[in-house]
């Protein structure tokens, strides 16, 4: 039996599409853009399109941008010879956050997963090796999440990256600053060990 007249069941069912929202977030919202004025629903409407028609990759790195180049490979005060490699481009936003790396980024669109299908041949592996052979590389800084699929995908690109004499260094993992040393699990402790640094 259907409840909602067809127009508000497929909205709702469009928004339960999205990750992380249940079907009752998706009735929510899908309520709340009715009760909009129709000018918001379709500024909000036209926000969506215009992200879809805009944004595309990086050529260079791969973010997302609206741009020939994204800002942070065409900002000639980063350093090009350092490349943070990320599975996603929210990863990049992430790491800008902290305010303390200035080279530039290489997005890899996912990371190897046997699981899900996805080989390196299906990320941004690559580009990166093209980017490296170069010349103009010192150091790539793996910086994929410290899971089984992500500490796979830096092991398998150091190990392309290894005959081309560069650096390749991974982000040292720890105990998150405000937490306790009790709580903490035997793999971030063994990380915390290896990652630490002198006062």
């Amino acid at each position: 039996m259907q409840y909602f007249p067809a127009a508000i069941q497929e909205l709702a069912d469009r928004f339960a599409r999205l990750p992380g929202i249940g079907g009752k977030t998706a009735q929510r919202l899908a309520f709340h853009v009715l009760e909009m004025p129709l000018e918001d629903a379709q500024g909000f409407a036209d926000a969506i399109l215009a992200a879809k028609s805009q944004i595309h990759t990086c050529p260079m790195c791969h973010d997302l941008t609206d741009r020939d180049l994204c800002p942070i490979c065409s900002d000639e005060m980063r350093d090009q010879s350092q490349i943070c490699v990320v599975a996603e481009p929210r990863d990049v936003i992430a790491m800008e956050r902290s305010r303390e790396y200035r080279g530039v980024y290489h997005v890899l669109h996912g990371v190897i997963s046997p699981l899900n299908h996805v080989t390196q041949d299906d990320i941004k592996i690559r580009e990166l090796l093209q980017r490296v052979a170069s010349g103009r590389v010192r150091e790539v800084i793996m910086a994929t999440n410290p899971d089984t699929e992500g500490e796979a995908t830096a092991m398998y690109i150091s190990r392309l990256l290894r005959p081309m004499e560069i650096r390749v260094t991974r982000l040292a993992y720890g105990v998150p600053v405000g937490s306790q040393l009790e709580y903490a699990d035997e793999v971030t402790l063994s990380r915390a060990l290896e990652g630490r640094q002198e006062i």
